[in-house]
């Protein structure tokens, strides 16, 4: 009986947010050890524990929002990754969309915490997802709540391709890709006019908006920026996630990419630098980044590519506040990410924690879990967003 269950575990987690990966996956055995069958069975018996908690059940404010606790006997990194999934299954509001015309022809869409036109004045949290996520990512929509209750305006920019509708352009997004951000939010600006403003990008995102903050130093239009789980060194990442259990997310991510791609050549065939039976064929995330993500974006390939559009060698420059959180723990990288305290600037702040895995960091208790990055990140943001 467990062990069924736990294969449905692995089932939710590789297509719940992408019906197409799922069946992709499900053509092959699994080749997961016994002691991560266990990491599965485990989640699967917590997820019946919380089947009747609802968004409702969660608790307010943690005690002390700057320390990071697990929950009790949710250490595991794995369990930490999952576990978002669970407890922020659903939207809790109700998005404004719009769509924003890029220069190119290409367009990005924005998901609001509610209409813009009607609250211009609040200050702005925006959000920047991670590879392949959305406003229905749980830590995107979980941010965006948690910055309406804080009674600012919230918004998810979609990168291109993100939102669920293929874009258009021979073009798509990458952890470097900061010309569509920039963009955004000098129309931001433009179109509500100034207010206090600042971002969180989480994983991919967290790398664009470093590299971001970095390259616009003192004239960037965010009064600060928080970086969450970011992949710091794209080249290091890449060697890490193809090892362990960490091919496991690997291929999770890559049906997500494959998937994706698939779409946008049924609907614009020739967009992209392959055609569906080479795409078929990509077997890792190196292989997708070689054919498809440097050959698109003008790099010679992907090590290129990483070695271009890593954050790490770029936080120097950044001048604007920025906090960057980490976990010890974060199954989709290694110590490569932790930079050197001595090579960063006063305006950085760095949080490493022990535990949290990738945009996990589940506290409080069974019977009522906190989400600590909704109370970590807008806690800190309140200085900037609300000064007194």
């Amino acid at each position: 009986m467990l062990k069924k269950a736990a294969n449905k575990v692995k089932d939710l987690f590789i297509c719940r947010e992408m019906p197409q990966a799922c069946s992709m996956s499900r053509t092959k055995e699994s080749t997961l050890s016994p002691s991560h069958d266990i990491i599965v069975t485990r989640l699967t018996i917590l997820m019946s524990a919380m089947a009747d908690i609802t968004h409702a059940g969660l608790a307010d404010t943690p005690p002390d929002s700057q320390h990071f606790i697990p929950m009790p006997g949710a250490r595991n990194p794995h369990l930490q990754t999952m576990l978002p999934r669970v407890l922020r299954r659903r939207v809790q509001f109700t998005p404004h969309w719009q769509r924003l015309e890029m220069p190119d022809g290409d367009f990005v869409d924005l998901a609001w915490s509610e209409d813009p036109a009607g609250a211009a004045h609040k200050p702005r949290l925006v959000v920047f997802h991670g590879l392949e996520g959305s406003l229905h990512s749980p830590y995107a929509h979980g941010m965006i709540d948690a910055a309406q209750k804080r009674g600012w305006l919230g918004v998810v920019m979609h990168f291109r391709g993100c939102s669920g509708e293929p874009n258009r352009m021979k073009r798509i997004y990458h952890s470097g890709e900061t010309d569509d951000g920039s963009y955004f939010l000098e129309w931001l600006r433009a179109m509500w006019g100034e207010v206090p403003t600042a971002a969180v990008g989480y994983s991919l995102g967290g790398n664009m908006l470093a590299c971001l903050m970095a390259k616009q130093g003192s004239d960037c239009l965010l009064d600060a920026g928080v970086v969450v789980s970011a992949p710091l060194l794209l080249e290091q990442c890449c060697y890490h996630m193809e090892k362990g259990f960490s091919r496991f997310y690997q291929r999770y991510l890559l049906n997500l990419l494959k998937a994706n791609a698939a779409r946008k050549l049924r609907v614009y065939p020739g967009t992209l630098p392959v055609n569906s039976a080479q795409l078929r064929k990509i077997r890792g995330l190196r292989d997708f980044d070689d054919l498809i993500t440097s050959k698109i974006h003008g790099f010679a390939d992907a090590l290129d590519y990483y070695r271009q559009c890593s954050a790490m060698p770029m936080l120097p420059n950044v001048a604007k506040p920025m906090l960057i959180i980490h976990a010890k723990d974060d199954p989709f990288m290694d110590h490569h990410v932790i930079p050197d305290p001595a090579l960063l600037p006063s305006s950085i702040e760095y949080q490493l924690t022990e535990h949290g895995g990738h945009v996990g960091f589940v506290s409080g208790t069974l019977r009522r879990p906190q989400m600590w990055l909704e109370h970590r990140v807008p806690d800190w943001l309140t200085r900037y967003l609300d000064p007194q």
